[in-house]
């Protein structure tokens, strides 16, 4: 890889409808070239349900007037809402390891190991659960609980896009109208629940940073 295309550039794009971001990307991934840097895109979305490819509607209980829209990543229903991080994450895999690519499955691991790293900084002990992407509580009253989504989506080409959204500071009573992943009952946590007050642009920096050094050391 050259220096260029072997750069990871931090876009912050502030706070931006649901829809827009979506489009971007597609638009984004299919104009991008085997030069075209790979991108991180910080943003934060006002309330919106979305649902991956293979989602079940009936997973959406009640959306009240929250609008519910399909997308083309992996995975089920989430919220992503004002005091989320999102980061999508805008990366030609084909280029991204020492043999020529990054499968897939490695690259979903770095992204959870970057969340966890993010966690752990705030002393929050985050972990993995076999068969369930994300990352929930590894201990506490709140064990179990999610405090991290991911969804992706992967091109033939192997070029990404979509990404992974982190609780900092929400509302997240949404979350209880909807079987959040398809889980039923499954408990949805924030920082700020777990008594860490923090600013959503310091930890949009800190993950963004994190993914950025773990993916570029791939």
């Amino acid at each position: 890889m050259t220096a260029d295309t072997q750069t990871i550039l931090i876009r912050h794009r502030g706070q931006e409808n649901y829809q827009d971001s979506f489009a971007a990307m597609r638009a984004f991934t299919d104009a991008r070239t085997a030069e075209t840097p790979d991108e991180l895109w910080i943003v934060e979305h006002p309330p919106v349900f979305t649902l991956g490819l293979g989602a079940d509607q009936s997973h959406v209980l009640a959306p009240h007037d929250i609008p519910v829209i399909q997308t083309d990543r992996g995975g089920e229903v989430t919220f992503h809402g004002p005091g989320q991080v999102v980061i999508y994450l805008l990366i030609d895999l084909k280029r991204r390891h020492t043999k020529g690519r990054l499968f897939a499955r490695e690259f979903v691991h770095q992204i959870e190991q970057a969340v966890i790293d993010t966690l752990e900084a705030y002393n929050i002990a985050g972990e993995r659960i076999a068969g369930a992407p994300g990352i929930y509580l590894k201990e506490g009253q709140w064990q179990g609980a999610k405090i991290a989504a991911l969804g992706l989506k992967v091109r033939a080409n192997g070029c990404t896009y979509h990404g992974v959204s982190l609780n900092v500071a929400m509302d997240l009573q949404p979350f209880s109208w909807i079987n959040p992943c398809g889980y039923a009952g499954l408990a949805t946590v924030d920082m700020q629940t777990l008594q860490v007050q923090v600013p959503l642009a310091q930890v949009q920096t800190a993950l963004a940073t994190r993914l950025q050094y773990l993916l570029t050391a791939a």
